[in-house]
């Protein structure tokens, strides 16, 4: 029985993904997600305890398998780079563009992932769990900039994280989403193309701390 309820989820999941790419937020009502899911609107309720905690958990899904796909794009980077510095690039180079290759097979959850952030969702009616379960992507992605920052120059400062967050981050969000009106295959060319860019100069010097501190 619990598989089959975690598949049927899954499924209202995939259903709720599809109304908010195809009609954004307002058209996800539990009303509309019924319908097309087959689930009664309490059934809904009781999974995801609102309308908030669903669109929290149809986010958190695809954001967790995108930084899943991430990793592993990254860490196929650095194994194939010839020296440090080259594998310090490419991984950022993967990182930027792994929303693009999370596209291929799901278009609506990238499409999601590239414009919604999960400031708007942690302002929602939220159950302490889905609360977290955001908290900790955000974390992880932060992790996994200092990470990026600290093997390409050395420092995790706030200067150099801004570096690297403008290209894991904003450039994807401004180059891929669709409202940008390119061809995935330009879009992503761009894309690699501005991260190196970017990153062919150091940040800027982190800033300095007050004296006595």
């Amino acid at each position: 029985m619990g598989r089959r309820r975690e598949h049927d989820l899954d499924a209202v999941l995939d259903h709720a993904r599809s109304l908010w790419a195809e009609g954004g937020a307002g058209a996800v009502t539990i009303r509309a997600l019924s319908a097309a899911s087959g689930v009664s609107n309490g059934a809904i309720y009781h999974a995801f305890g609102s309308r908030d905690g669903l669109m929290a958990t149809v986010w958190t899904r695809e954001a967790g398998r995108l930084l899943d796909l991430q990793d592993t794009l990254v860490q196929s980077a650095r194994d194939a780079a010839p020296d440090p510095e080259a594998a310090a690039v490419a991984a950022v180079v993967a990182a930027a563009t792994a929303p693009a290759t999370y596209a291929v097979e799901h278009p609506d959850g990238a499409r999601l992932l590239l414009s919604v952030t999960d400031d708007r969702l942690l302002d929602g009616d939220l159950a302490p769990e889905q609360r977290d379960h955001l908290l900790s992507l955000r974390t992880s992605l932060g992790s996994r900039i200092a990470g990026l920052s600290t093997q390409l120059w050395g420092r995790d400062d706030r200067a150099a994280q801004a570096v690297v967050r403008a290209c894991v981050v904003q450039l994807p969000a401004a180059l891929l989403h669709p409202r940008a009106l390119l061809d995935a295959a330009t879009a992503r060319s761009l894309l690699e193309r501005a991260v190196r860019g970017v990153l062919a100069g150091p940040p800027p010097p982190p800033p300095e701390r007050p004296e006595g501190t």
